[in-house]
């Protein structure tokens, strides 16, 4: 019996069938069981012998199929012997089908930071829609599983490189998002990461300068620290505490705006900023500190839930894809000015907590697991310099690029669950 398809509806209750759009001459639509395909699978299948292998297929792709859509000829058959605990690797039998683009079309798109939570993403639309796509990382909080299935590809390249040493190549596109993001790791070397922000955006400027590339930086909604405007637009110049804890992330991100406009008013360089605010997905690292991470997997694992503080803070949350349209959207658009890229609706953190553990207690219904215990959530006393709401201005996106998010908060958490109970069983996490 065929398994009945679950429909993903958006925030009006339409159903969202791919991603991206047709604006600015640039066709960015890819169809979204495809993406989903690339990240909602697991990396291997635990077994000892082929046939186990075929059983367990089977099983995967009716834990999967509702989401994804069949499309399992599109990966590995890598084999983890659980007794030995070893791991037999293989190649893709095949790549996914990539849209054949006339040279004229094909652009070569370059993407610092390209194996991160969001490059990874961002590489996979690029990747589907038939572009050259070249990743550099140093692998920090990069992984090279989340584009390993591209390696090999004829129009992807992976180079192992840190932006502070420059890098010659020929381009069309840079998209500029090395730097660590979450807390814990942008911390653990605080003059490493200034050094990032400043010396990996002098490089890639002057890269963009000499191909005559278009450039684009993100940028966070960080460059407005703990703001006294609520919500941010663009115009807000922030109130950011520059020798606290998270200095050396909030105030590399300025410098780093600072530098892209003089190379954009001295040089002529052509450049787009992109503050992106918290987003959530499949592929953040478990272990990075953020909130959205934290709550689904402890969740998941049966523990309480951490909240900092009273709960009271608040945060807005945008889907991934919604990110990865309004980055490609503002590149290809001519809004030179600084965007906020992010979602509207604002939850407090106590909120927050309560729908991630409804939508985790969901999904292990309809898979048939029962937990021992209800998680609760605890409390906990609040991080320096945490600021207490958070929520973008996005008149700029909706203007100037026809952007704004699609996916729900609640639609968006249940394909993360989905993503990160798939690593659990797989062993990886």
């Amino acid at each position: 019996m065929a398994e009945q398809l679950t429909q993903t509806l958006d925030k009006n209750g339409e159903e969202i069938k791919s991603v991206g759009f047709q604006r600015f001459g640039f066709d960015c639509e890819v169809a979204l069981d495809v993406l989903r395909s690339l990240y909602l699978r697991s990396h291997y299948v635990v077994s000892a012998s082929e046939s186990q292998v075929q059983e367990l297929d089977a099983k995967e792709e009716e834990g999967h199929g509702h989401l994804t859509q069949g499309l399992n000829a599109y990966h590995s058959k890598s084999i983890f012997h659980p007794d030995t605990q070893s791991i037999s690797y293989t190649t893709l039998s095949r790549f996914p089908p990539v849209k054949l683009l006339p040279s004229s079309s094909r652009k070569r798109i370059l993407v610092t930071g390209g194996a991160g939570f969001v490059g990874s993403h961002l590489v996979d639309r690029l990747m589907l829609l038939g572009h050259e796509v070249t990743v550099l990382d140093n692998f920090f909080t990069g992984s090279k599983t989340t584009v390993s299935h591209w390696v090999g590809h004829p129009n992807f390249e992976l180079v192992r490189h840190d932006v502070v040493e420059p890098f010659m190549i020929e381009c069309d596109q840079i998209y500029h998002l090395a730097c660590p993001a979450s807390p814990p790791h942008y911390q653990f070397n605080a003059v490493k990461t200034i050094k990032t922000s400043f010396m990996g955006t002098l490089n890639m400027l002057g890269l963009a300068k000499r191909t005559k590339a278009r450039f684009l930086i993100s940028s966070t909604s960080e460059v407005y620290g703990d703001p006294e405007v609520h919500p941010q637009p663009e115009d807000y110049w922030g109130h950011v505490n520059p020798i606290g804890p998270r200095a050396c992330y909030d105030e590399g991100k300025r410098v780093a705006e600072t530098l892209t406009y003089g190379f954009h008013h001295q040089d002529g360089v052509d450049v787009r900023v992109a503050r992106i605010f918290n987003t959530y997905g499949p592929r953040m690292n478990p272990h990075d500190g953020r909130v959205v991470s934290n709550f689904i997997v402890q969740a998941l694992r049966g523990e309480d839930m951490t909240v900092y503080g009273d709960g009271k803070q608040t945060r807005s949350f945008q889907y991934i894809h919604d990110l990865i349209d309004g980055l490609i959207a503002l590149m290809n658009s001519d809004e030179s000015r600084p965007v906020n890229i992010g979602n509207g609706d604002e939850f407090t953190i106590g909120e927050f907590a309560d729908l991630v553990r409804e939508i985790v207690e969901k999904v292990q219904e309809e898979d048939g697991i029962k937990p021992e215990r209800r998680v609760q959530i605890v409390y906990k006393p609040i991080p320096t310099d945490d600021p207490q709401k958070r929520r973008p201005d996005t008149t700029r996106a909706k203007n100037s690029l026809g952007w704004q998010p699609r996916w729900s908060v609640r639609m968006g958490l249940e394909e993360m669950v989905r993503y990160y109970k798939a690593k659990m069983s797989e062993g990886s996490m």
